[in-house]
């Protein structure tokens, strides 16, 4: 049976959405999971930015790959950096790198190199001027194509970005070796999805997926 949601449920209170990041109350309910990568560039000292993020789309659009890079915060070095040189990097990394890239969001005071402060590795980009995690198994390098207010009146933008270069680790080109998919493979923010009907939250917060056939009767 199906249970409609048109407001927020009450085991779900404002409070508890607001303790955890002021995320609207969908978002806990639903538990759709996202892939997990950081975003580099430089700040204007020269540092190395990192901001790890989720809730982004990824789409190909005729000859060109497009992403949806959101939410970001306005006043962050992050859009800051994406405005101010035009480029960045996405870097994905496996499971076992999700704590070092945690200590990113500790590690960003403004005079920090926030990828080798957190134990990553930095290296050039191949085409854009922007850092690398050379431990990420991808790296996508992008140029901002626009950036825009999400939601008038609140702190968080959405920017468009075009892949301008891919780079990645040929073990993962193969299923029989390391793979794009399962334990060791694209890592997804599972983000404290909840009953809406008890307020029960489930313990999973970071995930992975195996990759199968979808059957269908004709």
């Amino acid at each position: 049976m199906k249970i409609e949601f048109g407001a927020r449920p009450e085991a779900i209170s404002r409070k508890f959405c607001e303790d955890a990041g002021g995320f609207a109350w969908q978002d806990f309910v639903t538990g759709i999971p996202s892939p997990v990568f950081l975003a580099t560039g430089w700040k204007p000292n020269g540092r190395e930015n990192a901001c790890l993020q989720s809730w982004s789309s990824f789409v190909g659009c005729g000859t060109d790959d497009f992403v949806c890079l959101m939410p970001l915060p306005k006043r962050g070095h992050m859009a800051e950096s994406l405005k101010r040189t035009g480029v960045c990097v996405l870097n994905f990394p496996p499971p076992e790198l999700y704590g070092k890239c945690v200590k990113t969001i500790g590690n960003n005071g403004y005079e920090a190199d926030e990828i080798t402060a957190s134990g990553l590795t930095a290296e050039r980009a191949a085409r854009v001027d922007a850092p690398r995690v050379a431990e990420c198994f991808l790296n996508i390098e992008c140029a901002l194509l626009w950036e825009r207010e999400l939601i008038g009146g609140r702190d968080l933008s959405v920017a468009a970005l075009k892949a301008l270069h891919i780079c990645m680790d040929e073990d993962r080109f193969d299923d029989a070796r390391a793979g794009r998919y399962g334990e060791g493979g694209y890592l997804y923010q599972i983000h404290m999805p909840t009953n809406p009907l008890t307020g029960e939250i489930c313990a999973a917060n970071v995930g992975t997926i195996s990759a199968g056939r979808a059957e269908w009767e004709t």
